[in-house]
């Protein structure tokens, strides 16, 4: 039962810092541009190696 003491707080910080990890992605714009990662795959660029 004193395990309980601790773990809860430890896994509540812990989705905590989870949420806030997910919010900070949200606000710096990590998902702004989901279609243009997806199809940047596709695209065959040519390289430049032929100097």
């Amino acid at each position: 039962m004193t395990n309980l003491v601790f773990l809860i707080p430890i896994a509540l910080g812990m989705g905590a810092l989870g949420l806030l990890a997910f919010f900070w992605a949200m606000r710096s714009g990590q998902y702004d541009d989901m279609d243009g990662a997806a199809n940047r795959i596709l695209i065959d660029e040519e390289e430049a190696d032929d100097e």
